[in-house]
């Protein structure tokens, strides 16, 4: 007798992958892959053009957005530029800012701050028309899997209500924070010390610095609490969030609105380029920052972007870590495909890559946070270290060796021992 998959394999609803999500991460994956020729279809539950936080681009970004034909698409759209990042104590004092292009020669130096909605728009876009389906308004209700708990499929809902079930050898889960795959298998593991929520809003007219500074990147501290931030946009547009423990924060109120005012008043620099502006649309709150998969992949399933993990958001990497992680699990894919081996042992090096990548910024989160630390601190006694620092805020965290800045750090911080979980299952426990 045939199987419910070889069967399904005669039917019009059959593809090589399937992608959840149409975030970078999955827009990203789907984009590589049908450029190799591959039939993909994409299932996005919302339409875009929509909102979504996370605007600060690492320089190292401009990697994938080469591969993906893009990079001269943003520097035609009017994104303020990014040049590089710099931190301001509570009275504030300003630190130098880290300028990326003293670090290194590239036209990766200059970054930007973008408009998700517009950004993860133009990325769809590419992904549509180098040949991927992309079917919007269609959220996935659950994974189909065989009888031996393969991964085999979807079952999706359109916007008319009804249900529909698509196959392929492999699907790739990059469906963000809604986190399909790790949230219905138990999968998500919080990093315990990094549960910080935070609030932003956006305001108009505020302050910029002169000159190229204009676009920095700035993280304020609200010392012993937690931070600022502080993104200019295009339109004359700021995004301003303050990130710091649940208690704290809604310690007073639980009114998001009269939290950060409160907050604005604890930090100079921040109230000073506020003053000017105006505050308009809503205040925005999420939680529970940090987390990683216990796998990155299962049989026929691979998790890329934020399904699989999210890192504290000061120093920018989500974007990045969607983008890169998209733009590896393509190349899994791909090679899964060419050889007819999906199961999750397949994906071995993906996962040891991307925890690596992520360690590396991981311990720099936990460095930042420790009331003890002092980035400046640290570079004053070892200044050969800076190049290293700041490849790790550029977003160049796969390939440098650190070892090096983590032992000079260590005199005066403690770092986290890498996880153990995040890889695919035969090496979870390496």
């Amino acid at each position: 007798m045939p199987s419910e998959f070889s069967l399904a394999m005669n039917m019009s609803n059959q593809y090589e992958v399937i992608i959840i999500g149409a975030g970078p991460a999955g827009t990203t994956t789907a984009a590589l892959l049908a450029e190799k020729g591959r039939r993909v279809l994409v299932l996005e539950k919302e339409k875009f053009p929509r909102y979504h936080v996370g605007e600060s681009l690492m320089p190292y970004c401009w990697f994938t957005l080469n591969r993906l034909g893009l990079v001269e698409e943003m520097n035609h759209i009017a994104y303020t530029k990014k040049y590089s990042v710099q931190f301001v104590t509570q009275d504030g004092r300003q630190s130098a800012p880290f300028y990326f292009f003293q670090h290194y020669d590239h036209p990766s130096s200059t970054t930007w701050q973008v408009e998700r909605a517009d950004f993860d728009l133009m990325l769809l876009k590419n992904a549509r028309a180098k040949g991927a389906e992309v079917r919007e308004l269609t959220p996935v209700t659950r994974l189909l899997k065989d009888e031996s708990g393969k991964v085999i499929g979807v079952e999706a809902r359109d916007e008319n209500g009804a249900t529909h079930e698509f196959y392929a050898p492999m699907t790739v889960d990059c469906s963000g924070r809604e986190q399909i795959s790790i949230a219905r298998d138990g999968w998500r593991v919080k990093d315990a010390k990094l549960n910080k929520i935070a609030i932003w809003t956006y305001f108009r007219g505020a302050k910029r610095d002169p000159g190229i500074d204009e676009g920095n990147t700035t993280v304020a501290y609200v010392e012993g609490r937690g931070w600022f931030w502080y993104i200019p946009l295009k339109n004359d547009t700021v995004s301003v969030g303050i990130v710091a423990e649940k208690d704290y924060l809604f310690s007073e109120s639980k009114d998001p609105a009269k939290i950060m005012q409160r907050e604005i008043e604890r930090n100079a620099w921040i109230k000073e380029h506020l003053s000017m502006g105006e505050q308009f649309g809503e205040y925005f709150v999420t939680s529970e920052f940090s987390y990683r998969s216990k796998y990155c992949a299962a049989d026929g399933l691979l998790l890329a972007g934020d399904a699989f993990a999210f890192l504290d958001p000061v120093f920018s990497s989500g974007v990045f870590l969607a983008l890169k992680s998209g733009e590896m699990a393509a190349d899994a894919v791909d090679a899964a495909l060419t050889t007819g081996d999906f199961s999750g042992s397949q994906f071995v090096e993906y996962g040891e890559t991307l925890c690596r990548g992520m360690e590396n910024m991981r311990k720099l989160v936990y460095a930042f946070y420790d009331p003890n630390f002092s980035f400046g601190r640290m570079l004053k006694a070892y200044p050969e270290h800076r190049g290293l620092l700041t490849d790790s805020l550029i977003g160049h965290l796969f390939d440098p060796d650190f070892s090096q800045l983590y032992a000079s750090m260590q005199e005066f911080v403690t770092l986290p021992e890498p996880l153990s979980h995040g890889r695919a299952p035969e090496n979870a426990a390496a």
